[in-house]
């Protein structure tokens, strides 16, 4: 129990100093003006989005479980969905997110061996669709990231997205079968053993993929809408502010490029990293002073009380010595 207490203090201090800091070092004189025209409807409205983006995203997760032929009720993916969000936060890397999915997976009832493949596919497909969604990003905003071209953007994301597609195909052949015995065997034990684990998960995922293609678009569909949904907190944050002329197509382009940098980011679920982000890409396209309020407004509702949401539930199912259980240590 002291151990998670400890984890959660220190995310406490690490979450308030990180939004301090950026609220301290971005405001100026306006930012006073600012927030007295700020409409408070528009939080009621960015919690909504972020309300139909979770029910979007617990939803792809039970069409995901029956697809492998197990069943989940809405409850139970919304609990999953919760979960992750909390031991993300809570853990290096956000590799604990992985770890709460699978618990509360296997606690639904889910084998163990599909509720891994099943936490892998979720991830890959959100991934794929952000990849997806880049070029269209970039061919549109051509000064997203200072001192890099956009063709090099451009570039990288279509490389990415097709080094997925083409070792998602390869992993349903003999020859990578092959591949990645004759690796693991040249690592240590424990390695091998973990890489050989990997290839197994991806080739289940990619059955899993393949058994229902319909299906599969749909989960795809539904990915896509949920991240769409949770990014819309900042474009309604904006509109309370007063802003009604700006790109809406770039703010949404840049949230959808930051959350991408977010999944390979090593700090607890992307903190200070997010903030930092946020007021590089949004600098100069909010009013004056109030970039660190919005980075952190956006902090807040995203990911911040989908967090307590899922501290509840955890502590709840689970107890508060959790972080002790086997599954976590081992994860």
């Amino acid at each position: 129990m002291n151990k998670f207490y400890r984890r959660l203090a220190l995310l406490v201090v690490l979450v308030l100093g990180i939004s301090g800091a950026v609220i301290y070092f971005t405001m100026d004189i306006h930012t006073l003006t600012n927030l007295t025209i700020f409409k408070p409807w528009s939080l009621v409205l960015a919690i909504a989005f972020v309300a139909v983006g979770l029910f979007l995203d617990g939803s792809r997760l039970m069409h995901l479980v029956h697809i492998s032929d197990e069943n989940i009720t809405l409850s139970e993916a919304v609990q999953v969905v919760f979960g992750n969000y909390f031991l993300a936060l809570l853990t290096p890397g956000a590799t604990g997110g992985a770890v709460a999915q699978l618990m509360f997976l296997r606690r639904a009832g889910v084998p163990t061996g599909k509720a891994t493949v099943l936490v892998f596919v979720r991830t890959v497909v959100s991934i794929l669709f952000l990849l997806l969604c880049l070029p269209f990003i970039f061919f549109h905003d051509a000064h997203i990231l200072p001192g890099i071209s956009n063709s090099w953007l451009i570039a990288i994301s279509l490389t990415a997205f097709s080094v997925i597609c083409l070792l998602v195909l390869a992993a349903r052949s003999n020859l990578m079968k092959h591949l990645a015995v004759r690796i693991a065997r040249r690592l240590p034990p424990s390695q091998g053993r973990k890489c050989l684990t990997i290839f197994r998960d991806t080739q289940a995922a990619v059955q899993l993929l393949s058994a229902s293609p319909r299906a599969m678009l749909m989960v795809f569909i539904e990915s896509g809408l949920s991240l769409i949904a949770i990014y819309a907190v900042v474009p309604c944050l904006l509109l309370g502010l007063g802003v009604h002329d700006a790109d809406w197509y770039s703010v949404m382009g840049r949230m959808i490029f930051l959350n991408m940098l977010l999944y390979f980011t090593p700090t607890p679920g992307g903190s200070g990293i997010a903030e930092g982000g946020f007021v590089l890409l949004f600098n100069e396209s909010v009013p004056a002073g109030t970039v660190g309020i919005i980075a952190v407004g956006w902090r807040l509702i995203a990911e911040y009380i989908p967090f307590l949401i899922g501290l509840y539930y955890t502590v709840k199912v689970f107890g508060a010595d959790f972080l002790n259980k086997p599954v976590v240590q081992k994860g």
